[in-house]
């Protein structure tokens, strides 16, 4: 029997509507980051910052005060979107108070986005708080949001989940933006980004394309297909 929530509606990630915003990703306050080792945390930032290479969704990347200790946005970033704007903020925590940042909004005509920074309970928060008050779908990559502990994520994840912010791992965005396999961008273009940002997948289908290549079974293994 189908069940329903009430007054609930299932928006779903649009490629035609999406876009991509890079919040903070900068060298220093990567050092803050306590819920994600610094390698895998590093992976999961340029995956997200990569998203808007594959499926072509406008980008904005913005930084606070990158030139005291937080430090600037992280260089492969910026080689990856060297036409995307670039909001420098010099003060404001709250990236939406900057005028230049919301007017880069406003330029891409999109209606959805997909956020990630640093740290999750200010820079990711804060801004998503205001997307969702401006009249904005948010969803928040928590693959890509780093926070001092993994208290501190789940408080600000909860509270971006009561204003309505979807709360989604790297995965299951690009599974959304892609919805078929046979789509493009679609399995051709998705093997080699989960090769590059997601090495379980990867190792599965390159396990896959040797066994069909190369492989034969070994005693035991006819048992199992």
């Amino acid at each position: 029997m189908k069940s329903t929530v009430s007054g609930y509606t299932y928006e779903r990630l649009d490629k035609e509507k999406a876009a991509i915003l890079v919040v903070d990703h900068q060298v220093g306050l990567s050092e803050l980051v306590r819920d994600y080792s610094p390698t895998e945390f590093r992976v999961s930032v340029l995956a997200h910052a990569a998203l808007g290479k594959v499926f072509n969704l406008p980008t904005i990347l913005t930084t606070s005060a990158e030139v005291g200790p937080n430090g600037p946005l992280l260089k492969e970033i910026i080689e990856m979107h060297p036409d995307a704007p670039l909001i420098r903020r010099q003060g404001e925590v709250n990236a939406w108070d900057s005028s230049e940042f919301r007017a880069a909004i406003n330029a891409t005509g999109r209606t959805q986005f997909i956020i990630a920074g640093i740290v999750t309970d200010v820079c990711t928060t804060f801004l998503a708080l205001s997307l969702r008050d401006a009249g904005y779908s948010v969803w928040a990559n928590a693959d890509a949001s780093g926070a001092f502990s993994d208290k501190t994520a789940a408080d600000a994840n909860r509270r971006m989940e009561n204003a309505g912010v979807t709360i989604m791992s790297m995965f299951s965005i690009f599974g959304e933006l892609m919805r078929d396999w046979r789509n493009t961008p679609g399995a051709k273009e998705a093997v080699p980004f989960f090769n590059t940002y997601l090495a379980s997948f990867s190792h599965l289908a390159s396990a896959h394309g040797n066994a069909i290549e190369n492989g034969t079974l070994i005693p035991g293994e006819a048992e199992l297909l």
